[in-house]
């Protein structure tokens, strides 16, 4: 069936009150002051329970707050597919893994650069495009008439970017779409990731074209794993003890595929390699890779800070260790302080951003972004990472500050998802939505105060498939719409989940085979197949 009919019978469901959302005819130019800025800032696994704008339990982050605050909150913001790069794919193309090919982080299904994609429609429509850090994704980027980004996940410390020849030399030069990989060099550059980001990301802002408007897309690598702290921020929360969740003793009861992940805190996150305990006398595979290559490559000055902190530490653990529960919290927090300081940077970061926007009057015309690349556990269920389709690591955070004309404040309590980025960008630039994204523009939303208009969508559709692969949590797809959750895991597994989130928020009750829920599960199940319908994943594995 082609778009066009897949428009026409989605229209059809949505008004009989199914979940197909109703979606763009094509194009409908928005009458936003122009030109329109855009500033797009994302993290990497950054936590909607570590921003105090969400929750304001553990750390202060008073930069993300302010464009929280001087804009909007949205309280349902959710991710396609939690896992990095075919994350950043959803939100470039507007479209589920499966309709953008980069299904999984795995360079067996590569992302194809060619592709229709957000900047290269930005460009197209007289927009400057600069892509400033980690992208995750494979090829050269394009569609950016700038760029330097990260290798794979990129270091914390004096990290190398990819960048087009001469690039370091002459910053105004990028190279065309699709020009050869061998026009690029790597670069290595002094200092910490956070900063650098923002450095070149400013130093862009100085250079470009003033005539013009400008999408800049500002990604960091902050706060992925092993959660490396700038040296300014090494003893910050070091006299804090977090409270565990509530549900961080977990024991994953009627959820099969829960107690067969590897990213438990107790079992799974590496004493030296997460948590820098450096003088483990039997480290694994992850410790000697962390002793060896990322503390090795320290500078003799950065190292004798990290000694400070961490080696009397280390040796006090060493001497005696916790055992238990005991052990688990003493984790926790290790986890939580390190992941708090990378915080710290990123926030401090954001801050000098939204000041060069202030200092140069941009404020009035540019939309200012922030969010991650998906949710991440902070002891939930007792884990860390990504992946499940459970609440924390399906929810990312989203904060915008408006543009003149945009009188929204304070939450938006609409489900939106990270495929309707793409499509909001250039619905508030004025520029066409191509009729294959799958996404829906979210401008109305912000447009006034009161009560928010109707999308169309009823439910959201979720795919995770990297199986087998680290962590080793299974493959799954579901929906889930304002009160229920249904899930199925598939391969060497095959379980259904059902949650009712109003009674049930922590997901610790698995009522798939309750009866008293029989009703509610088969309408959801036709709802799952009508989506997947819609989005054309029928035949997704």
């Amino acid at each position: 069936m082609d778009s066009r009919k897949i428009l026409c019978v989605a229209g059809t469901l949505a008004a009989v009150g199914g979940v197909a959302q109703a979606q763009h005819p094509a194009a409908k130019a928005a009458p936003a002051t122009r030109p329109l800025n855009i500033v797009y800032i994302m993290s990497d696994d950054h936590a909607y329970q570590m921003i105090s704008a969400y929750d304001k339990r553990y750390i202060s982050t008073p930069n993300i707050d302010a464009i929280a605050r001087e804009g909007v909150r949205f309280t349902e913001s959710f991710v396609a597919n939690s896992i990095s790069g075919p994350s950043r794919a959803c939100m470039l193309t507007g479209k589920h893994s499966h309709m953008n090919g980069k299904i999984n982080n795995e360079t067996s299904h590569q992302f194809d650069q060619s592709q229709q994609t957000l900047p290269k429609l930005l460009r197209a429509g007289g927009y400057q495009t600069a892509m400033i850090g980690k992208i995750h994704l494979d090829g050269i980027p394009q569609g950016f008439d700038h760029w330097a980004i990260l290798p794979g996940q990129g270091d914390y410390y004096n990290p190398y970017f990819i960048v087009p020849k001469g690039m370091h030399l002459n910053k105004g030069y990028s190279l065309p779409d699709g020009q050869d990989a061998k026009e690029t060099e790597r670069v290595r550059y002094h200092g910490y990731v956070t900063n650098i980001i923002t450095d070149m990301s400013l130093d862009w802002l100085e250079q470009r074209d003033k005539t013009k408007p400008f999408a800049l897309f500002i990604h960091h690598k902050a706060a992925h794993r092993c959660w490396m702290a700038d040296t300014v921020d090494l003893n910050a929360y070091e006299d804090r003890t977090f409270p565990t969740p509530e549900t961080f003793d977990d024991d994953y009861a009627g959820r099969p595929a829960a107690a067969a992940q590897q990213m438990n805190i107790l079992k799974d996150m590496d004493i030296t390699y997460d948590l820098k305990m450096r003088t483990n006398p039997k480290p694994s595979g992850l410790g000697r890779y962390y002793i060896r290559d990322i503390y090795g490559d320290l500078q003799s000055d950065v190292k004798a800070k990290f000694d400070s902190l961490y080696e009397p530490m280390s040796r006090a653990f060493f001497a005696n260790p916790p055992q238990g529960r005991e052990l688990a919290v003493w984790k926790y927090n290790r986890y939580m302080r390190d992941y708090a300081k990378v915080i710290n940077s990123l926030d401090r970061n954001i801050g000098r951003v939204l000041q060069y926007l202030k200092e140069h009057d941009l404020l009035e015309n540019t939309l200012i972004v922030y969010t991650s690349d998906q949710g991440f556990y902070m002891g939930e269920h007792g884990w860390f990472d990504k992946r499940f389709m459970y609440e924390e690591s399906l929810r990312t955070p989203l904060v915008m500050r408006l543009p003149k004309g945009y009188d929204k404040r304070g939450d938006v309590t609409t489900m939106v998802q990270n495929i309707d980025y793409a499509p909001t960008f250039l619905d508030m630039a004025g520029l066409p939505i191509p009729e294959d994204i799958q996404g829906t523009s979210l401008r109305k939303l912000l447009l006034k105060n009161g009560k928010e208009p109707d999308l169309g969508r009823k439910a959201l559709y979720y795919h995770f498939y990297e199986y087998p692969g680290e962590h080793a949590v299974r493959r799954h797809y579901g929906i889930r719409n304002t009160r229920y959750k249904l899930m199925h895991f598939y391969g060497d597994i095959d379980k259904w989940e059902l949650y009712d989130l109003k009674k049930d928020p922590n997901e610790l009750h698995n009522v798939f085979d309750d009866p008293s829920y029989a009703k509610v599960r088969k309408q959801l199940e036709r709802d799952l197949e009508e989506l997947r319908v819609y989005y054309k994943a029928e035949n997704a594995k």
